[in-house]
């Protein structure tokens, strides 16, 4: 499999267990009658925002996806409708991030909006993903040349989630350790994810 390949499907993966880790945190919490952990859903949220939107997804629109629309006209459309997902979840993970503040800030009437919001996005994101997968990935396996993939695997070796298993960069090194060791085991991001952390 190619670098590039395995790199987004490993981000795929380590976005995926946090996605799926958020709203059954919040449905342990809503089981309690108590209050989520803010500061450790504000740290998730930040996540989203800072790696997949800032970094995992402007690799694919401005390195993947040209190198796909000049070696091939299939799926011109979809690779538009996924550049726009790109573009439109930066706008959805700010409306998540406001249904959080609106919720810590105004307490339980906001907790439902607030739900409602990040199983949208999960949503969203969810499915994104998987098209990206089913595809995109194996249209790019066929048509990119031996050049195409050793200028994309330098470029996404040499920008990776920690999460998805990469050493972190030094300033989010305590985001990584602090996500991945507050998340209670039960509904954690997994032994796979830990590592990160360490």
């Amino acid at each position: 499999m190619r670098e590039t390949i395995r790199i987004i499907r490993d981000e795929h993966a380590a976005l995926a267990a946090m996605l799926r880790s958020i709203p059954l945190l919040l449905a342990e919490h809503r089981r309690k009658g108590t209050l989520p952990d803010f500061e450790t859903l504000r740290a998730m949220l930040f996540y989203l925002d800072e790696f997949p939107e800032k970094r995992h997804h402007r690799k694919e629109s401005a390195l993947l996806f040209p190198k796909l629309r000049a070696r091939t006209p299939i799926s011109r459309e979809l690779l538009d409708k996924l550049d726009d997902d790109h573009e439109r979840g930066e706008r959805k993970i700010r409306n998540v991030e406001h249904a959080l503040l609106a919720f810590e800030m105004l307490g339980e009437s906001r907790r439902q909006p607030f739900e409602t919001a990040i199983e949208r996005y999960v949503d969203f994101y969810m499915a994104h993903m998987a098209l990206e997968e089913r595809e995109i990935l194996p249209l790019a396996e066929r048509v990119l040349t031996e050049e195409d993939w050793i200028e994309l695997d330098r470029a996404f070796l040499s920008n990776r989630d920690a999460l998805a298993g990469a050493e972190p960069e030094e300033e989010y090194r305590q985001l990584f350790t602090r996500i991945v060791n507050r998340v209670p085991a039960p509904i954690g991001l997994g032994p796979e994810l830990t590592a990160a952390s360490a």
